[in-house]
């Protein structure tokens, strides 16, 4: 939010510099962005009198005798068409920096320092500047949007520095808010701040203006939505005069991005500034039957707002309508059809309350955000409500802009804005602090935040504005004490039962650590993703409709529909990231993500879900396939000291004869396999993708494996190829499993080769294995290997019915 020091000093007697002002900001819990000097690139800059002007022959240029009051006089070569004898502009003198623009005169491209130089050969000494050469809009000052020279009064003493004059001796101040602190999103609320830090009264802006006898009587306000709408006020002004807002007004607007607009709708704009409560300002000519209903809006009823742009709505949105149709989108923006015209002689003013959180999902939903819709997101109370009518009122009064009638309005629920009491003991205060602040420091520092304290012995009473409604209990108001008295006061202590620890990484987190450098071993790179997804995700990934990926949680208050489910998978976003990669040329590589899925227990939720650590590993390109995906899995099983095993499986969205299920100890934790050529088709992948996805938690009870130290054998490995025959559906891994179970010499089994012929029987394959023997300190025995051999051929037969190939 950019709060300009100058207005700051309307409400405060600022003595200290804005570097100060900006430290006590911060340590009273006002995080200062950036403090900028509005003039800090124009230097040496000074009002000048054109004493004589003169042509230079065939072309557009006049030399000029500039009269620069004490500062001397000086021959200026001017190109403007609105330089005369007798006019006043700005001069840069030698040595002075101004803005460079751009050929079309508006545009800035950097700051210039002005050298003596010659035009056409004729000696020029300075420069007349024009209002964007100053960093001047035609809201700060009158004629600064002109191409041209910037035209000055004609009173204007010669060798007036035009800094002041023009508003460039200011600060902005551009502060972040807390959400806990709407009341300060406004000029005010940081004044109020202000006045505190700095032990200083505060000064309320004029709020006082006079009623006319003259009535609206047939004007009425009716509030359907008190949930929505706890306060609305209304007020009729007549004999609008419609004409510009006075310079001051303009400035400020302009200082802080607005632009002016008209005296009208720039006093509700200066409101909002100010106050921090937007307002709207309604043609009464267009507002029929005199009447003001705040509702929900009906299904499908339509609006167009004040930037021509039609909405269609529905009951979740509150409109305000007039007799007949709606007339504003409650607190994001006017309807085009009640706008203030040039034409405007009356008006009826509106301040009220919204809730925050029905105009936040309203201006989401609608792709419409404002500064009306921004603030009322952040919460407005209704003191400001009815104390920016009375200020909008009396500036209507002091612009003379219109009469006041004494038709008044103010619907409201019953709350209350007057102050409400609360009690708390000093002793919590002090205990939430660790510091015991002195009871004088508390009474001074919450005097002058405007709570009225009174202490009794060791209870506080404190008369809480109704603009605090962060203010609840003790924690509440130990924050206001420290943040005033100092956080340099606090002592830095250990909690009672707290221990020094060395600190350092947990087993999971060192185990997980450890396969994400394992993974990364083998050329793979590290993503994290949203952990939302679409419905529509669901879909390109093949699901049925019974398939239980397809119970996600949906989000109440999405950002948008492509991330409004938990996911429950995380296939759909890796293979996203792999699309957004080749589309940019990137046709190869290997990729991890260790994330969440969240499964609800059931649907709607009733209780937490199961969050599940997952992993997720592609790899994607020409290079690739199903037993390059298998060395990456098997390089997760190694970093966790298991053995998987693989069987055939059938996943919706993986190639039918590529893919199977992983397991561990029996129980299935993942699966793995080519993606479908359909689906590859629906996120425009151009190579082949390969995926696993694998159950973390499942996993988490084998992070505490550790190696075993086993000592290299002094005798040889002992290989034995073996020809296997057995029925197509037999899978590699079944066969490795019975062998290793049926001899704990077999160190390792490889399959070399894969048959089918016509020397195999129908229906038949053919598989060989190497298997490796590892021998013990003893060696083998003459004879054992075969021994070794024998055995495993007939746990073959016996489990798989599987015969050695003749």
């Amino acid at each position: 939010m950019l709060v300009p020091l100058s207005w700051l000093k309307d409400y405060v007697d600022i003595d200290i510099t804005p570097q100060e002002l900006e430290k006590r900001l911060f340590d009273c819990g006002f995080e200062v962005e950036e403090l900028t000097e509005v003039g800090k690139d124009i230097s040496n800059v000074v009002a000048g009198l054109v004493t004589k002007c003169e042509a230079i022959p065939d072309t557009h240029l006049h030399v000029c005798q500039v009269d620069c009051g004490d500062k001397g006089s000086f021959q200026i070569c001017c190109g403007a068409d609105n330089v005369y004898e007798g006019g006043v502009y700005p001069v840069a003198l030698v040595g002075a920096s101004v803005l460079m623009t751009a050929k079309d005169h508006k545009t800035v491209e950097g700051v210039m320092t002005i050298k003596k130089g010659k035009l056409r050969g004729v000696d020029s000494e300075g420069m007349l500047c024009s209002g964007t050469e100053l960093g001047v809009s035609e809201g700060m000052y009158p004629g600064a949007g002109y191409n041209g020279l910037l035209v000055l009064p004609k009173d204007t003493k010669p060798g007036t520095d035009v800094k002041d004059m023009l508003g460039l001796n200011d600060w902005l101040f551009d502060i972040s808010i807390t959400a806990n602190r709407p009341d300060c999103q406004s000029v005010f609320g940081i004044a109020r701040e202000v006045a505190a830090a700095l032990d200083k009264p505060v000064k309320m802006p004029a709020l006082d203006y006079t009623e006319t006898d003259k009535t609206l009587d047939e004007f009425d306000v009716k509030v359907e939505a008190s949930d929505l709408c706890p306060r609305y006020i209304g007020h009729y002004v007549y004999d609008v005069k419609i004409d510009e807002s006075p310079l001051w007004m303009k400035r400020r607007l302009a200082l802080v991005g607005q632009d002016p607009i008209s005296n009208i709708v720039d006093i509700t704009n200066y409101i909002l500034l100010e106050l921090g409560q937007p307002m709207h300002a309604f043609d009464r000519d267009y507002v029929e039957g005199d009447r003001i209903e705040v509702r929900r809006a009906h299904d499908g009823e339509k609006i167009v707002t004040l930037d021509d742009q039609e909405y269609t709505l529905d009951s979740n949105n509150l409109v305000i309508c007039d007799a007949v149709k709606p007339v504003a989108l409650a607190g994001v923006m006017g309807g085009l059809n009640s706008e203030i015209r040039d034409t405007t002689g009356e008006v009826l003013f509106e301040s009220a309350k919204f809730a925050r959180d029905n105009i936040r999902k309203t201006a989401r939903q609608h792709g419409k955000s404002t500064d009306a819709s921004g603030r009322y997101a952040k919460g407005v109370d209704e003191y400001a409500t009815v104390m920016a009518m009375k200020r909008a009122l009396h500036l209507v009064e002091e612009l003379g802009c219109g009469k006041i009638s004494s038709t008044h309005k103010d619907v409201n629920t019953g709350n209350s804005i007057e102050p409400h009491e609360m009690k708390v003991d000093i002793k919590r205060v002090n205990d939430v602090l660790g510091i015991e602040v002195p009871k004088d420091e508390i009474i001074r520092i919450m005097k002058n935040l405007d709570f009225a304290p009174t202490i009794e012995g060791d209870k506080l009473t404190l008369m809480v504005p109704a603009y605090r409604g962060d203010m609840e209990n003790y924690p509440d108001v130990a924050e206001e004490v420290i943040r005033m008295y100092g956080y340099d006061n606090v002592i830095p202590t250990f909690m009672p039962d707290s221990k020094v620890t060395m600190g350092g990484l947990n087993n999971k987190q060192k185990k997980e650590l450890r396969l994400k450098k394992a993974l990364c071993s083998t050329g793979a790179y590290e993503c994290i993703h949203y952990s939302f997804f679409s419905p529509s995700d669901l879909d390109m990934i093949n699901l049925p409709e019974d398939a239980k990926e397809r119970q996600a949680i949906r989000i109440l208050n999405p950002i948008n529909e492509d991330m409004s489910l938990m996911r429950t998978t995380l296939v759909p976003s890796m293979l996203a990231a792999i699309s957004r990669n080749q589309k940019k040329g990137n046709l190869s590589g290997r990729l991890f993500e260790i994330g969440n899925k969240f499964i609800a227990k059931e649907l709607p939720i009733n209780d937490y879900p199961d969050e599940r650590e997952t992993l997720c590993i592609t790899a994607f390109g020409d290079d690739e396939d199903f037993f390059s995906l298998k060395g990456m899995v098997e390089k997760v099983a190694e970093t966790l000291i298991v053995d998987f095993e693989y069987n055939a499986a059938t996943v919706p969205f993986l190639h039918p004869y590529q893919t199977a299920e992983i397991v561990c100890d029996g129980e299935k934790i993942g699966f793995m396999g080519k993606v479908a050529y359909e689906v590859s088709e629906k996120y425009d992948l151009r190579t082949a993708v390969y995926i696993a996805e694998l159950d973390l938690k499942a996993l988490v009870k084998y992070y505490g494996n550790t190696p075993s130290f086993r000592p290299i054998s002094k005798f040889a490995d002992e290989n034995r190829d073996l020809a296997l025959v057995m029925d197509k559906e037999i899978s590699c891994g079944q066969v490795e499993k019975v062998i290793k179970d049926s001899c704990k010499a077999v160190g390792d089994v490889k399959l070399f080769d894969v048959y089918e012929g016509s020397s195999i029987p129908e229906g038949k394959k053919s598989m060989a294995f190497t298997v490796t023997f590892e021998p013990g300190e003893n060696g083998f025995e003459e004879e054992a290997v075969d021994k070794y051999v024998k055995k495993i051929l007939k746990n073959l037969n016996f489990h798989l019915g599987v015969d050695l190939r003749a």
